[in-house]
This record gives structure tokens, sequence and C-alpha cells, in this order.
């Protein structure tokens, strides 16, 4: 498992984050997958040109599975260049994989990806399980942003 405080995480710079992913759900666990890519997808996602905007994680036969995520053709690809959007296997652990499946199965959870990085050469996702949050919910986490805000802004004029 994958915490976002560890070392690993510290040590790796975002290509791309989904920005609505904490806003649209409450982030219970995280795991870091690996990408089964063509090599004029790795060369176009190492130049940052990739979006996960209305990306999610789907379970088909026992395999995980990225959907949505999309990485713009390589300039120079040429007649070999990949499609846009198309489904993108995760590599994970077995007992990982069961683990998300009984997850995803309880209702109202979803599997979200949460940003791509490149980690040892190898181009990695964040996939969170994710439950979804009630448009009450995102407006106390926006008013004690705020506050948050207004707290850190009082105390730099204090000094």
């Amino acid at each position: 498992m994958f915490s976002p405080g560890s070392t690993a995480a510290r040590n790796q710079q975002a290509l791309a984050r989904n920005p609505k992913a904490r806003h649209d759900y409450h982030i219970m666990e995280t795991w870091e997958a690996g990408l089964v890519l063509t090599g004029s997808e790795i060369k176009s996602i190492r130049a940052g040109k990739v979006s996960l905007k209305g990306a999610y994680g789907i379970i088909r036969r026992g395999e995980l599975w990225l959907e949505g995520m999309s990485i713009a053709p390589y300039e120079s690809g040429g007649y070999a260049n990949h499609e846009r959007e198309r489904p993108r296997k995760l590599l994970l652990r077995r007992r990982e994989i069961r683990r998300m499946i009984s997850a995803v199965q309880q209702r109202g959870n979803a599997l979200v990806p949460l940003d791509v990085h490149i980690s040892r050469g190898y181009a990695k996702v964040t996939i969170a399980l994710g439950k979804g949050k009630k448009l009450h919910d995102k407006r106390q986490d926006l008013k004690r942003k705020d506050a948050e805000r207004e707290m850190a802004r009082s105390m730099r004029r204090r000094r």
C-alpha cells in the first residue's frame, strides 16, 4: 500500500493530477499502480501531455483497468502513434486487486486516479478507493478550507 506522506511520494513529481478527486470523494485508501503503455504513450507522459480529468478505475475479469485517461499523441510518433483515450491496464499485486474488488462492490465506493508520476523510470498512477461525497459534505470542506486560510493569514499579519 502507498501512503501520501511517505518518502516515495515526496521524491516524485506528479505529471498530472485529478483536481476533482479529493473534492468529489472521501479518500479511504490509496495504492500505487504501474501502467501498461506503448512506446509513444510513455514519451507523451514524460512530456507532460496527460490528463486524468474524467478518468476512473474499473475491474474487468479480475484485472484493473483505467478508463478515460487522455494521453496526447506523441508529436514524432508517425504511423505507430497511439489512441488518445483507450482503456489502460493497471498493474498491482493479486491480493491488492482482490481487496479492491471487495471494496468496490460495496455501495458508493469507486476507484479514482489521483495522479500520474514517474517512479524509477516507470509511469505510475496513484489510485484511490473513494466514497462519493454529498453536496453538504463538499460545502463543509470548502468552509473548513476557507477558515484555515483565514487563520493562516491572520497569523502571518500578527508576525
